[in-house]
């Protein structure tokens, strides 16, 4: 083994090794900090800033399967055949990146710096955002990777785009506009359009394609079934259906259907 190839497997060693940690730390940050051990719990507090795209608390459920599939992730690029690939390599950091930001919005959240946590969620989003791109460059490897790998990083990257956007919202109501009312209603229905836009473009133009709109029409689904006005529940209900028509067309329209939907 060459001294350029030595480097090269004791920097893949410690990335793959930093992305394992990471991913047993974000979990742990996420059960004490949005649970209120540490801070106040993340319900208590967006209820705090309400505002009409306050998504219900069963919609968080989506964090059990995104924290399961960043572990499931982490453990199968830290395997021998794996650290080397190049498709690691153009990745990991970025995702050490998202598994440190993550539970830093968390705790900003938890201790009421709105503002930050939203500034650490569109960093989070950026992060997810560049792998989930340079991941359609090539096709994945086997079943496996598209389970483990690219369906966990779709899926994680469509719930925090949404993240944003409410997040986007609390932070306007923090920073003293009104949640309520019908100006705020008005605000949400512009928001959502553009946001069913952004992912209609995302959509079509991606892969693995499934579990990102699986996750932005969870989350759309939760603001429209929520207490929200009747005009912002009906435009999730348009974004839901346009996302999912974006879907339809995008896999039945592929030269690869299986790529285009999986990765």
């Amino acid at each position: 083994m060459t001294v350029t190839s030595r480097r090269y497997a004791t920097a893949d060693l410690l990335r793959a090794s930093t992305v394992a940690v990471l991913a047993v730390v974000q979990i742990v940050v996420s059960g004490l900090g949005g649970g209120g051990v540490i801070g106040e719990s993340i319900g208590v507090v967006a209820r705090d800033f309400a505002t009409p795209l306050l998504a219900p608390g069963w919609t968080f459920v989506i964090w059990v399967p995104i924290y399961v599939g960043f572990l499931a992730y982490a453990i199968y690029q830290v395997l021998p055949a794996q650290r080397g690939r190049e498709v690691h390599r153009r990745t990991g950091w970025w995702l050490v990146a998202a598994a440190l930001l993550n539970p830093a919005w968390i705790l900003a959240f938890g201790a009421r710096l709105v503002p930050v946590a939203e500034l650490f969620l569109i960093a989070l989003l950026v992060c997810l955002a560049t792998v989930f791109g340079r991941l359609s460059r090539e096709p994945a490897s086997g079943v496996l990777e598209r389970v483990v790998f690219r369906g966990s990083i779709a899926l994680y990257t469509g719930w925090v785009s949404l993240a944003v956007v409410l997040g986007t919202a609390a932070t306007g109501v923090w920073a003293g506009l009104p949640g309520t009312g019908a100006l705020p209603a008005i605000a949400a229905v512009v928001v959502l359009l553009a946001a069913a836009g952004i992912l209609m473009w995302v959509v079509l133009s991606g892969t693995a394609v499934v579990g990102y709109a699986a996750a932005a029409v969870w989350a759309l689904a939760g603001i429209a079934l929520g207490d929200a006005p009747t005009a912002v529940g009906g435009t999730a209900l348009l974004a839901i259906l346009t996302v999912l028509g974006a879907t339809a067309r995008r896999i039945t329209t592929a030269g690869n259907p299986m790529r285009a939907a999986f990765g």
